[in-house]
């Protein structure tokens, strides 16, 4: 027992841990960044599950058929912009409740990927993924280069992303209306701001980064697509916004203790820890209960969260 220990806590070990976790965070980021989008102009997407699905089995086709991971990619972003649009169409102009129009959204996805999966494909097929790319010199440095700087370039993306969409929600007149709307879609209408219009922005948004969400996990980490391959990680990117308090930094700290403890549970199979394999499985799932149990009662979330809104004649 000693001895596993050892070898659990050995820097090697904690390192590992750690790029996987960087890794892992990936698909976390895309999803949960998306949610935020749309949970502050005061839509709740639960089908966030099903657009990844669908994402990642189209840019895992089409890369599979045209051999070209570029292609694959855009196939997921168009995906999930039509899905984030047809949410939108209900959310939006149907107002229908959007906490059941997203598990619909959700079913649709699971279905539908399960359908084209047996069609198209028929049995799991592999394909070679996004590639490794190196920062030069930065990924040089003793033990942290290969940690932080030697993944493909949809990981770096998730995590510029993440400025970024700071940047956009706090400092520019996109944010500032997109946050208006969450919060006071009435005051918003009544200075010219399309509140319509926002919000669907922001829905479709969100539909193509989940989108993006499943591809990094289908063509950017495992290059293999795989019936009800997200396992539940769409519905824990949308308790990381609550996580985060609707924050792209708390998003980020969210993605990573999330990751992390994801990669922590592969480990522990890999090592041979003498754990129920089931219970380090159950690890993330457990964390999402008690981070939402713990998160839920301190976080103010937008007032206009799935309230719909019918502009007055």
């Amino acid at each position: 027992m000693e001895g596993l220990l050892e070898k659990v806590l050995s820097l090697s070990v904690l390192l590992g841990m750690l790029t996987s976790g960087i890794r892992l965070a990936t698909p976390y980021l895309y999803a949960a960044i998306g949610e935020t989008f749309g949970q502050r102009s005061g839509v709740l997407n639960l089908g966030v599950e099903g657009q990844m699905l669908m994402g990642a089995f189209a840019a895992f086709y089409v890369t599979w058929r045209t051999g070209n991971l570029l292609l694959g990619l855009l196939a997921a972003v168009v995906v999930g912009a039509l899905m984030g649009l047809a949410m939108a169409v209900v959310t939006v102009n149907l107002h229908a409740e959007q906490g059941i129009s997203g598990i619909g959204f959700y079913l649709f996805g699971l279905g539908m990927s399960d359908l084209l999966f047996q069609k198209l494909l028929g049995t799991v097929r592999t394909v070679e993924p996004f590639p490794d790319l190196p920062i030069p010199l930065l990924s040089d440095i003793p033990l942290l280069g290969p940690v932080f700087f030697r993944h493909n370039v949809l990981v770096y993306a998730a995590y510029l992303l993440v400025p970024l969409a700071w940047f956009v929600l706090n400092k520019t007149t996109l944010g500032l209306n997109i946050r208006s709307v969450g919060e006071n879609p009435e005051a918003a209408d009544s200075l010219g701001i399309s509140v319509a219009r926002v919000r669907y922005f922001t829905i479709i948004l969100g539909g193509v980064l989940s989108g993006i969400a499943g591809a990094a996990l289908s063509v950017g980490l495992l290059g293999v697509f795989q019936q009800n391959m997200t396992s539940g990680l769409g519905f824990i990117a949308v308790a990381l916004v609550y996580f985060g308090a609707w924050r792209p930094l708390g998003v980020l700290a969210g993605a990573l203790i999330f990751s992390l403890v994801n990669a922590m549970q592969l480990w522990v199979q890999v090592l041979g820890v003498p754990i129920p394999s089931e219970l380090a499985v159950m690890m993330p799932y457990i964390l999402t209960i008690v981070v939402l149990v713990l998160t839920v009662s301190r976080a103010r979330p937008p007032s206009a969260l799935t309230k719909p809104f019918e502009r007055e004649a």
